[in-house]
């Protein structure tokens, strides 16, 4: 970057030095030209005019005004135009005090809409060349008063055209960044459908080499006494059809998987194997947690192994951070017929408080997996104080029934 570029930048990011600098600019271009005589016998000559104290006080009061031209153009325009109305009927020789009426027109003219410039532009115009030709000490066709007319019509007319452009260029950049979302939102819509389509394609892959696998079991499990060379065979088959599904969910699944996500765990889903795990995990961060299992070592489905697993911490992570610090928490895990039903209890009065009736996105997501499952959730305050999460978990998974009528 130059030193002139980063000049620029400092004063754009200083506004208020930025206009000091131009009204020290313009207070110096009017005293140089107050000591200027246009009509000198060889042309404009310097040092023959000298201005008086009023031209000289009402200088130094519109160049000071035109520091804060941004913060009230039409202010300082009213207020330059007043002191260069002043100029222009009472001091001979005149001092070019009309300059910074010139620039505050601008400035109001590239703030503003196009039909406030028109109006503030001609009532200007007018008010400043009616006193120059009217009022002033020289005669009305002389070139300084037609001067002024020029010199604010072009300060209205480039304030507006700055204005014009600054806006062509505001909205060429917002419709460029409107164009970039979407695009950004089309291409998240065919990602979107794209995975759709490997997900249909994967229930279909999925699906056919299930139905393969439980087809060649059956037929190994029935001739496997009499014929075992062909139980051998099918069950290859069973091996094969295994694996080529392993291998087609691996394949889409990283297809699916999005840009950042961590890689597939190495380890296998935590289930009620680890309850005592998870329960000593709590007790050592201060919670008192009981368990007590009645389950009489029945063997879960994964997912609803991991769905029990899941509810229980869910919910002692809500007894810690709701139920005050004297809570105590309960665990029961009991089978019941065809279902398995867990159940944590506390005592702590912080649950009275705690999330209403609904729960927050813990409850909501612990009752969505359970539900997925065929099973049922509640969760509540205790009579008495304290709060209950009560899930009952189908032993056998009743998605699978749905899985093999689709295959």
């Amino acid at each position: 970057m130059s030193t002139l570029e980063r000049t620029k930048y400092r004063l754009r990011a200083h506004p208020l030095a930025l206009d000091a600098t131009l009204a020290t600019g313009v207070l110096v271009t009017m005293m140089a030209s107050s000591f200027i005589d246009p009509h000198g016998e060889n042309g404009a000559t310097w040092g023959t005019h000298t201005p008086n104290l009023l031209s000289l006080v009402l200088m130094v009061l519109s160049a000071a005004a035109l520091v804060f031209r941004r913060r009230a153009p039409r202010t300082i325009l009213a207020t330059t135009g007043a002191f260069s109305a002043v100029e222009l009927v009472a001091s001979d020789p005149r001092a070019p005090v009309v300059m910074s009426a010139v620039v505050a027109l601008y400035t109001v003219a590239s703030a503003t809409d196009r039909p406030t410039t028109w109006r503030v532009g001609l009532l200007t115009m007018t008010v400043l060349t009616a006193c120059a030709m009217l009022v002033g000490p020289l005669p009305w066709y002389a070139q300084e008063n037609l001067a002024i007319f020029a010199w604010t019509g072009m300060a209205a007319a480039a304030g507006d055209a700055v204005r014009s452009r600054r806006a062509f260029v505001h909205a060429i950049r917002e419709r460029a960044d409107r164009a970039e979302r979407t695009r950004d939102e089309e291409a998240r819509r065919r990602v979107a459908e794209e995975r759709l389509r490997i997900a249909r394609d994967l229930h279909d892959v999925v699906a056919h080499h299930i139905a393969l696998v439980n087809v060649q079991a059956g037929v190994a499990a029935h001739v496997m006494d009499k014929r075992p060379d062909q139980a051998k065979e099918a069950l290859a088959h069973v091996r094969e059809a295994s694996r080529s599904a392993l291998n087609e969910l691996r394949a889409t699944v990283g297809l699916l998987r999005q840009s950042g996500d961590p890689e597939a765990p190495t380890e296998p889903a935590p289930g009620l194997a680890r309850l005592d795990e998870l329960a000593d995990t709590f007790r050592n961060a201060g919670l008192p947690v009981e368990v007590a299992r009645a389950d009489h070592g029945t063997t879960l489905p994964a997912a609803v192994d991991l769905a029990a697993y899941r509810v229980i911490q869910e919910a002692l992570t809500n007894v810690q951070k709701h139920a005050g610090p004297e809570a105590k928490a309960e665990i029961s895990v009991v089978r019941v017929g065809p279902n398995v039903e867990v159940t944590v209890l506390d005592n702590g009065p912080g649950q009275d408080d705690g999330p209403e009736e609904g729960g927050g996105h813990g409850l909501l997501g612990m009752r969505e997996r359970v539900t997925a499952l065929g099973g049922t959730c509640t969760t509540g305050p205790r009579y008495g104080g304290g709060f209950r999460v009560h899930a009952i978990l189908p032993v056998k998974n009743r998605t699978a029934p749905a899985l093999g009528d689709s295959a």
